[in-house]
């Protein structure tokens, strides 16, 4: 066997971000009535609020805003594209959004199936994301995630973040793994793929979306079932 340890991102990779996303922001539009304020069909602002959400995790992963500004500013510039300038309003969104999105359990198909594959296999896997640490492990214990994982490394507990080669020199010391053992597995080419290769670290891209590769993996798939090809 030639790997021992399978490090997974989270979000977008297992756990359906965009759809769990979806679903807590439904719930949000409802609570505060959001319909009446904004004055435009969820969708609309569904959209919007991926729109500015991909750009400020971008930026955060630049090292160019504060987890604290990425929170509550992604909501601020999407009620600004509905022409509402609320910051008060746009921080309560966010502590409210932050408390409902992580009990949501939307997993990409094949989740639970492949993690009992790779456990029956004998490999040991682990978690690296960019999420918060709180946030990371609400998500991982509601959506029944938890119990197939060893150690979930977040940039919090690593003072880092993907794609930077310290949150894997982190992860290889906490996980008492070596690189040659390992590989990442992950749908993100600029943190998680690039970041593998920072490290020197086999990678696997998972392709979800059909994206054109601008980063080269050492695998890609396209849906977690074709994990088997290769583990």
């Amino acid at each position: 066997m030639k790997y021992k340890h399978l490090f997974f991102d989270l979000d977008h990779t297992l756990w359906d971000f965009n759809a769990n996303a979806k679903a807590a922001l439904t719930d949000l539009y409802a609570l505060f009535d959001l319909d009446k304020k904004v004055a435009a069909a969820f969708e609309d602002f569904y959209n919007k609020y991926l729109y500015h959400n991909e750009i400020l995790w971008d930026k955060y992963h630049n090292g160019l805003i504060t987890a604290e500004d990425l929170k509550w500013k992604r909501m601020y510039r999407t009620l600004l594209d509905f022409k509402i300038g609320d910051e008060p309003l746009s921080k309560e969104l966010s502590g409210k959004f932050l408390e409902l999105l992580p009990v949501k359990k939307i997993l990409f198909p094949h989740t639970t199936e492949i993690l009992d594959y790779l456990l029956d296999k004998k490999y040991v896997l682990h978690l690296i994301t960019n999420g918060f640490e709180r946030t990371q492990w609400s998500k991982i214990n509601n959506s029944g995630l938890a119990k197939y994982f060893t150690h979930m490394i977040t940039s919090e507990a690593s003072n880092s973040l993907k794609p930077k080669k310290e949150i894997f020199d982190y992860a290889m010391n906490k996980a008492g793994a070596t690189l040659k053992e390992s590989i990442m597995i992950g749908d993100n080419l600029d943190a998680d793929i690039q970041g593998a290769i920072n490290a020197g670290m086999d990678s696997i891209f998972v392709n979800h979306i059909n994206a054109t590769a601008h980063v080269k993996s050492t695998y890609t798939i396209y849906h977690l079932k074709e994990l088997e090809l290769i583990l």
